[in-house]
């Protein structure tokens, strides 16, 4: 489990293919201060086990994660490129505060950046979302966006052809993840809220019975 308060900005060094998979090589010098093999890292929302450590030539902490087909398919992760930037996690301890919400590094899929505006203080960004997962956003409620805990600002209505919906962020959050450089096109991971998926399934059910 991780709280979508992403921790450092890591760097893609390596991209090894694996037939249908591939292995990533990230430095990140905070999330591999402390990792162990095993250890499970978020990379840009995307819940990854470590299989080996290292040392990048600049003296930094780097992992290697294997990522499978179905994460490749899910994910924006089959997009990256050696030097791509990539928001970086360690799963939560029972200790954490958890200031984000509970994120479980499962993607649910991707949303295209249609448009973004800035305001005094903060920035508005506007994605398109697919119309199988646009019932699982609620304006106010939680998402997850490459990794980072987010709150829904606004909604399309549902009878509108083309879903999308919002977010905000403030300059911190700009600062601190990949999301502030983000422009229209870029596409990110999307996790809807884990309650929201649990109902849509029990209420397949009661469709279909």
């Amino acid at each position: 489990m991780f709280t979508g308060l992403i921790e450092e900005i890591g760097e893609i060094i390596a991209i090894e293919p694996l037939g249908d998979s591939l292995r990533l090589t990230v430095a990140g010098p905070l999330v591999t201060s402390d990792a162990t093999h095993g250890a499970s890292i978020a990379v840009s929302g995307v819940c990854l086990t470590v299989v080996e450590q290292g040392t990048d030539s600049r003296g930094r902490g780097t992992f290697s994660a294997d990522v499978m087909a179905q994460s490749i398919k899910m994910s924006t992760l089959g997009d990256l490129a050696v030097g791509s930037a990539v928001n970086l996690e360690r799963a939560a301890r029972l200790d954490t505060r958890l200031g984000g919400h509970i994120v479980q590094g499962h993607v649910d899929g991707t949303a295209t950046l249609l448009t973004l505006a800035d305001g005094d203080a903060w920035r508005t960004l506007r994605f398109a979302i697919s119309s199988e997962l646009a019932p699982l956003l609620v304006d106010k409620g939680s998402v997850t966006l490459s990794g980072t805990s987010l709150t829904v600002s606004a909604i399309s209505p549902a009878n509108e052809a083309e879903q999308w919906f919002e977010v905000s962020l403030i300059p911190e959050t700009l600062e601190a993840t990949t999301l502030g450089a983000l422009r229209p096109g870029d596409r990110v991971n999307v996790e809807t809220d884990l309650i929201a998926r649990h109902v849509e399934r029990m209420l397949s059910f009661k469709t279909n019975a």
